[in-house]
């Protein structure tokens, strides 16, 4: 059903200045008068976007119209979002998705979950001393992805000896790309099927479910808020939910901004009572549509208070907002600058009284000083403290890689060398700090926050690309740093992506104080398996004397800190029995990585976004 972008109360600001307060309407307008002046026709988007395929079927995979009339809308609008049409999707804009689900499916949602998939009992209590907790990306807001040895309840030596304990089947999706959050026994997971599940940790029973409006790729953050515990996630269309830890209900829905393109990829950090939200867009890949008139959006952080989801502050990454630069030779307007997202976990700084955030390249000329930056704001008022840019002029989108190049790629094109993963907060021997952060041209930076962001050290792990270096995340136990590359290459064809078994991987430990590697752990050789690829996109996680990392080949691995030799691999692609009876099977591991908690790990596989293999299972590892 349609969504209403403008739903919400007044924002409510402190500390932003009186351009800015003029600023935000100007953009509101321009966003919402090119996005459409009114609500598309779903028959007029199936006959642009969709007809010439489905009509008349000839390929033997492809549903025809009488079948996709016979699904829901919900399951239409949800292979759009993230299933087997999203690579064609994308270049839709949300409201003409739901516009065409609506026209060809329909009324109805899915079928609720197996009464035999529920515990006997239902109760789910979540109290601030909980323990122990690994609570949104990273157990510390420094986002270190380490678990002491207090939470990971897992020593180095316990590790070879996990075997599968229980897998829980996401239904109808081919995707599992959403962070668990787990509080002593219980797990909070969200879906690409926009359904949030409260799951038992020791055997995978389900407790409540809840329906979001799109995709959830965000980790779950859960808080004390007036007297109860909150939940705090995204979605990937653009809505900031709280729920009540207890039993699913809605508290409120908030979109943290107008632009129709926003997605909320990372989860947001809480202190004090206010979340920290960090805002992506889907606009980068609108422009594969060449009358789409690229580009508007505004990567920001805004301040939202949990007991209501009332704004704060808001600091766009770009301080201005996009004006017109002319047309493409096709004549479709342009606008410029824009993009500059913020992909990662914002790192918390409660010392300094700052936000540190990492941003995106830009989408459209002009090029601006702010992207591929690492930034440190003020955090009682989003004030940019300072920012340090990396890598400038880095203006892409996804129109540069077609072939032949469409029309609203930008002059230059790219590299797309931005930063998708948070920063690090970390300590060297010597008791000074350091802000680490990984990007995907393949370098390690290193930044003194008492120093406006002064680089310390540059490190090189990979060779970098457009889904290359540092893609997800790194992780530090206190003594190293440890980054894996992505580097994955694939060759388009007509139907897919074909991934490279040879280029990709690869794990480096580095010394914290100067960035000197210390070991590197050769990328993991493909078998014969079909698409197949040694890539490491997904993000590490850290216990005493162990890093675990994800691979596009399927599999987790556990390596020892003192060397970087594999102590445990499972082999996560294959079939599985799924406690809540949906038919489950793993593929490759992409995204927010393993969680490690109360003596069992825990994590997703199935991740098709770049051509890798499908997958809809959650997977929990324990040693009995």
């Amino acid at each position: 059903m349609p969504f209403d972008w403008r739903s919400g109360h007044p924002e409510q600001r402190r500390g932003v200045t009186a351009r800015l307060t003029i600023l935000v309407p100007i953009a509101f307008v321009m966003s919402a008068t090119l996005a459409a002046a009114q609500s598309p026709s779903g028959d007029a988007v199936y006959q642009r976007r969709c007809a010439a395929c489905h009509e008349k079927p000839a390929d033997g995979r492809t549903p025809s119209v009488d079948t996709l009339k016979a699904m829901t809308s919900s399951r239409i609008l949800r292979t759009l979002n993230f299933g087997a049409m999203m690579t064609i999707a994308y270049q839709l804009r949300n409201d003409e998705r739901e516009a065409v689900a609506t026209f060809l499916g329909k009324p109805g949602g899915d079928a609720p979950p197996a009464a035999s998939s529920f515990c006997r009992d239902r109760s789910v209590t979540v109290s601030a001393d909980s323990a122990p907790a690994w609570n949104g990306w990273s157990p510390t807001r420094d986002n270190a992805r380490f678990a002491s040895a207090a939470l990971a309840g897992l020593t180095a030596a316990q590790v070879p000896k996990l075997k599968l304990k229980w897998a829980f089947g996401f239904d109808g999706d081919i995707s599992a790309f959403s962070q668990p959050t787990v509080i002593g026994n219980q797990v909070f997971i969200g879906s690409a099927g926009g359904v949030v599940h409260a799951l038992r940790a020791d055997s995978g029973c389900l407790q409540w479910t809840f329906q979001a409006n799109g995709p959830i790729r965000s980790a779950i953050v859960a808080t004390p808020s007036d007297g109860k515990q909150a939940l705090v996630f995204g979605d990937l269309t653009g809505w900031l939910y709280a729920l009540e830890a207890s039993n699913g209900r809605l508290m409120w829905r908030k979109r943290p901004d107008d632009h129709e393109a926003v997605r909320l990829s990372a989860p947001p950090v809480v202190h004090d009572g206010v979340a920290y939200v960090a805002v992506a867009s889907w606009e980068e890949s609108r422009s594969l549509n060449p009358d789409y008139p690229c580009c508007t959006f505004r990567g920001s952080i805004v301040a939202m208070r949990v007991r209501d989801g009332s704004v704060v502050w808001r600091t766009y990454t770009i301080p201005t907002p996009a004006a017109s630069t002319g047309k493409t030779s096709t004549g479709t307007a342009t606008f410029g600058p824009s993009g500059a997202a913020v992909w990662g976990a914002p790192t918390l700084d409660v010392k300094r009284r700052r936000l540190y955030i990492t941003t995106g390249n830009n989408y459209s000329k002009p090029a601006t000083t702010t992207s591929d930056s690492i930034m440190a704001l003020d955090l009682e008022t989003g004030r940019i403290v300072w920012s340090k840019q990396v890598f400038p002029s880095d203006v892409y989108n996804s129109a540069c890689s077609t072939t032949p190049v469409g029309a609203l790629c930008p002059e230059g094109n790219g590299p797309d060398y931005d930063f998708g993963s948070p920063a690090i907060l970390v300590s060297t021997t010597g008791g000074r700090e350091l802000l680490v952060a990984g990007q995907k041209s393949g370098v390690v930076w290193a930044l003194d926050p008492d120093k406006n962001g002064e680089v310390m050290w540059e490190t090189r792990v990979g060779q970098g690309g457009i889904n290359g270096g540092v893609q997800w995340g790194m992780a530090s136990d206190g003594q190293y740093v440890y980054a894996a590359a992505s580097d994955a290459v694939a060759t388009r064809t007509a139907t897919a992506r074909i991934l490279d078994p040879k280029v990709g991987g690869g794990l480096t430990a580095l010394r914290i104080a100067d960035g000197s590697p210390v070991w590197r752990a050769a990328p993991p050789p493909c078998t014969d398996r079909p698409n197949c690829s040694p890539a490491q996109s997904a993000a590490l996680t850290a216990i005493p004397g162990v890093v675990f990392s994800g691979s596009l080949d399927g599999h987790l691995r556990a390596y020892a800190t003192r060397d970087g030799s594999v102590i445990w691999d499972v082999d996560t692609i294959r079939s599985y029995d799924t406690v809540n009876g949906v038919k489950g099977s793993g593929g490759a591991i992409d995204g927010p990585g393993a969680v490690v908690s109360g003596g069992m790990v825990f994590v997703n596989s199935g991740y098709m976004r770049f051509g890798g293999a499908p997958g809809n299972v959650l997977l929990a590892f324990a040693t009995q």
